[in-house]
């Protein structure tokens, strides 16, 4: 369990190319945070340059997640980007499992 971030939490989106799917599970992903009422910045890139990255939560399809393990403490795999209740309760459980929500 780590301690709970002292600023807004830094999630990254991530698909192969970093435009597309990327880009719809960032806005899905704010959707969800913003529900849970977690202050987050979500940025969207592909997984290349995410490697180089750092943040508390990357969230990604299946086939990308074992290339994340050193970006972020938290790395959730996805299967239905358009699905945010889905996304909102994986987030629930992961942020609660660090610490980061009551």
């Amino acid at each position: 369990m780590s301690p709970a971030p002292n600023r807004p939490l830094s999630v990254l989106t991530v698909c192969g190319v970093g435009m597309g799917s990327s880009l719809i599970l960032k806005m899905n992903a704010e959707k969800a945070l913003k529900s849970l009422g977690v202050e987050a910045k979500v940025e969207h890139t592909d997984v290349s340059s995410a490697r180089g990255m750092r943040a508390d939560v990357a969230i990604a399809q299946g086939l990308h997640t074992d290339d994340l393990g050193s970006v972020a403490p938290v790395v959730l795999p996805i299967s239905n980007f358009m699905d945010v209740d889905g996304l909102r309760r994986q987030l629930e459980e992961a942020l609660r499992e660090q610490g980061w929500l009551p």
